[in-house]
C-alpha cells in the first residue's frame, strides 16, 4: 500500500510518502525552491518522495490531501456573516482568491498531479483528511505508543483550532474540539504581532525572548481578553482581535489595554515587550497544563501524543512532562502544517485502507526525522567541483578528527551529512555545530553567521546516554522538542551585580559550564542525539567528549535568517562563502574558508527577506 500525502496553499507545503504504514520520504518544498515556507503545489518534493520510493505516480494507490478547502470556504463565508459589517474590506480582498484558487483544489491538484501521471485516477484515488485529523494521524500513527489520547493545538484548520483524539492500534477518533475564532494559536500569533514579529513564523521568537521578561501581564490577559475554563478550555474576547474578519492580528483596544503601540519590525525591543512575551507564555503554559491534566484525569491514558503548530512550543512540552500527569508524552516534530502531508498519508493508510500499524516497541515512525535527501559521495564532489570550491576528500576517522579540531578551537563548523530532516529542527543531518563551552559562542553565531537576533537560544545536541548527567531530564528528547534546566553543579553562581541586570544586558553572563546553550534561566531546549539513528553525529558527540570531556554541542540550523535551511551542497557552499563559518564537512570533503577563492564570497547578509 503506498499512499502519497501532500499539504500546500497556505504555508509550509510538503510531500510524504508512507508504504505499507512505513513512512519512506518527506520533504518541505522550501527545501528545493529556496523560498521559505513555500506554500506552493510542492511539485519538487512530490519528485523526490516518489524518487526515494522507487516508484512513480501510476504506482501510487491513494493521494491524501491534509485538509478539506471547501468547510474551510464554509468557515470563511459563515465568519464574515457572523461579523457583518465589520471586515468587509478584508472579505473583499480574500473571496477572489478563494473563487479563484482556493475553492477549486481539487481541479488543481487534479492537474497538478497529472502533470506526473496523464493518466492519473483521481477520481478514485484523490483523498481529502480534515485538518486537524492529519495533525493527529501524524502524532498518534507516528508515535511508538499502541494506545494514546492525542491533544491538537494550532492556530485554525478547516473550523478547529484545539482537538482530542483517541488513538488504539490503528483507530483514531478526534472525540472534541474548539472551533474558530476562539484558538491558543491565533492568540499567540496576536502577541507574536504586536511583539513586532512575523505571524506564522516568529512565534519561536517570542517563546525565547519571554525568559528575559516578567510576565507581568498575565492576569491583565486572563482578566480581559480570554476566559478560561479548569479544564482548559476558553472563548477569546473578540473585541480585542481583528483576525477574524480584518487584515491585522490586533486592533487599537488591544493597544490601549498594554499601554504601546505594535512594535516595528526592526525597532529596538524594550523591557515591556519582554514582559508582553513573558506573560503569553506563561498564560499559553496554564492552558495547556489545564488541558493534558484535564486529560489525564478523564481518559486514564498513560502516554500523550501532541501535534499541531503550538506543540512547537518546546517550554511548555518540557512542562507538561514534569508535571508528570503522563508517564510518557511524543510530539511529532514536523508539528506544523507540512507534518499534515504524513499524517494524511498515515490517516489515508490505516483509517481509509484500514491497515495495521507495525509497531517496534522501541523506536517511533519518524526515525529521527531524516526522511530528506541524501547526497552520494561521488555526487556531492561532482557538485562542489562545479560551484569552484576547493575541498580534500578524507577518510571518516579524518572527517571526525578535523571536525573536532575545528570545534574545540572555538570554529563554527557547518554539518551536511547523511538525510535532511524534516520538520523546522536541524537535528545533525544539516547543521551548524559549534563548541557550548565558548561564552563568546552564542553572540558568534547569532551576529556573524546567523545574521539575527542577539537573544536567541541556542539548542545543545547531547549524548543520549549523557543527558542526566548535564541536564534535569532522563528521558529521550530527539527532536528538540523538550525544554529542561542545566543540572545545579553544572550552574554559575550569578554575582549581585549580574542579578540587578534586565532584559537583554543579562544575555552575556555565564550561567553554567556551557553558556552556549543555557539561556538566562538556566534552561536548554535539549536535542538528545542516539546511535541508532545517526550514528555518525552520535560519534561525533563521542569523539568531543573524548577530547574536551563534554558530551554537548552547540547545534543550529544550517542557514541564515530567513533561508530554508540548506538542502543541497550547491546550497551549504553558498552559506559558508557568505557567513563566517570556518569549516564545512559534507559527506567525505572537507572545506575551510580560508582556502577558498575570494571572487567567490558573497554578501548573504540581505540575500534573504527577514523572518
Amino acid at each position: 500500500m503506498r499512499v502519497l500525502g501532500l499539504s500546500a496553499f497556505y504555508h509550509d507545503s510538503a510531500a510524504a510518502l508512507v508504504v505499507d504504514g512505513e513512512i519512506v520520504a518527506a520533504a518541505q518544498e522550501e527545501r528545493f525552491t529556496r523560498k521559505k515556507h513555500d506554500a506552493r503545489f510542492p511539485a519538487a518534493a512530490i519528485a523526490y518522495c516518489l524518487r526515494e520510493g522507487g516508484i512513480d505516480l501510476a504506482h501510487v494507490d491513494s493521494v491524501a490531501f491534509y485538509d478539506k478547502p471547501f468547510i474551510k470556504f464554509e468557515r470563511l463565508l459563515e465568519t464574515y456573516v457572523a461579523f457583518a459589517p465589520r471586515g468587509f474590506r478584508s472579505f473583499r480582498t480574500a473571496l477572489p482568491v478563494w473563487l479563484k484558487e482556493k475553492l477549486f483544489q481539487k481541479s488543481l491538484l487534479r492537474k497538478e498531479l497529472q502533470k506526473f501521471a496523464p493518466d492519473f485516477d483521481w477520481k478514485n484515488k484523490l483523498l481529502f483528511a480534515e485538518h486537524h485529523l492529519s495533525h493527529a494521524a501524524s502524532a498518534f500513527f507516528a508515535s511508538p505508543f499502541e494506545r494514546a489520547v492525542v491533544l491538537t493545538m494550532d492556530g485554525v484548520g478547516e473550523w478547529a483550532t484545539t482537538s482530542v483524539a483517541l488513538g488504539a492500534g490503528h483507530d483514531l477518533k478526534v472525540v472534541r474540539e474548539l472551533h474558530f475564532p476562539h484558538s491558543l494559536g491565533l492568540l499567540y500569533s496576536a502577541f507574536t504581532y504586536f511583539t513586532g514579529f512575523k505571524v506564522n513564523s516568529g512565534e519561536y521568537k517570542v517563546m525565547g525572548l519571554a525568559p528575559y521578561g516578567a510576565p507581568r501581564f498575565h492576569q491583565t490577559i486572563l482578566d480581559h481578553l480570554i476566559d478560561l475554563k479548569a479544564d482548559g478550555t476558553f472563548r477569546l474576547n473578540m473585541d480585542y482581535f481583528d483576525y477574524a474578519t480584518g487584515l491585522r492580528m490586533t486592533n487599537d483596544k488591544f493597544a490601549a489595554l498594554f499601554g504601546t503601540p505594535v512594535r516595528g519590525r526592526e525597532a529596538r525591543l524594550e523591557q515591556h515587550h519582554m514582559d508582553l512575551a513573558a506573560s503569553i507564555q506563561s498564560v499559553t503554559e496554564e492552558i495547556i497544563l489545564r488541558l493534558t491534566r484535564g486529560l489525564a484525569k478523564e481518559t486514564g491514558e498513560r502516554h500523550l501524543c501532541l501535534a499541531g503548530g503550538v506543540a512547537l512550543n518546546c517550554v511548555a512540552n518540557g512542562k507538561i512532562l514534569r508535571d508528570g500527569r503522563f508517564e510518557r508524552i511524543w510530539v511529532q516534530p514536523a508539528a506544523g502544517d507540512a507534518g499534515g502531508a504524513v499524517g494524511a498519508a498515515l490517516a489515508a493508510t490505516h483509517l481509509f485502507h484500514a491497515r495495521p500499524r507495525r509497531l517496534d516497541g522501541a523506536q517511533d515512525g519518524m526515525r529521527g526525522s531524516y526522511l530528506g535527501p541524501a547526497f552520494a559521495q561521488d555526487e556531492i564532489e561532482r557538485r562542489l567541483s562545479a560551484a569552484g570550491a576547493r575541498f580534500s576528500v578524507v577518510s571518516e576517522d579524518e572527517l571526525i578528527g578535523a571536525a573536532v579540531d575545528a570545534l574545540a578551537s572555538e570554529q563554527a563548523l557547518g554539518w551536511f551529512q547523511g538525510r535532511m530532516e524534516f520538520g523546522p529542527r536541524a537535528l545533525g543531518g544539516r547543521s551548524i555545530l559549534a563548541d557550548p563551552r565558548s561564552p563568546r559562542m552564542q553572540a558568534t553565531l547569532n551576529l556573524k553567521i546567523k545574521y539575527r537576533e542577539s537573544f536567541r537560544p541556542f539548542a545543545p545536541a547531547v549524548l543520549r546516554e549523557d543527558v542526566g548527567d548535564w541536564f534535569d531530564l532522563d528521558s529521550d528528547s530527539p527532536y528538540m522538542l523538550l525544554v529542561a534546566d542545566v543540572v545545579e553543579r553544572r550552574r554559575r553562581a550569578m554575582t549581585s551585580a549580574e542579578q540587578a541586570l534586565f532584559g537583554i544586558d543579562r544575555l552575556n553572563v555565564p550561567r553554567s559550564d556551557i553558556p552556549a546553550v543555557t539561556h538566562v534561566d538556566y534552561s536548554a531546549r535539549i536535542q538528545t542525539v542516539h546511535h541508532e539513528t545517526n550514528p555518525l553525529f552520535h560519534r561525533l558527540l563521542t569523539a568531543f567528549k573524548a577530547r574536551t570531556g563534554c558530551p554537548v554541542l552547540v547545534n543550529t540550523s544550517f542557514n541564515v535568517r530567513g533561508e530554508p535551511i540548506v538542502g543541497s551542497p550547491e546550497d551549504a557552499f553558498r552559506c559558508l562563502m557568505g557567513t563566517e563559518m570556518d569549516v564545512l564537512a559534507i559527506g567525505r570533503c572537507l572545506l575551510r574558508k580560508s582556502d577558498q577563492d575570494p571572487a567567490l564570497r558573497v554578501d548573504y547578509k540581505d540575500a534573504f527577506e527577514l523572518d
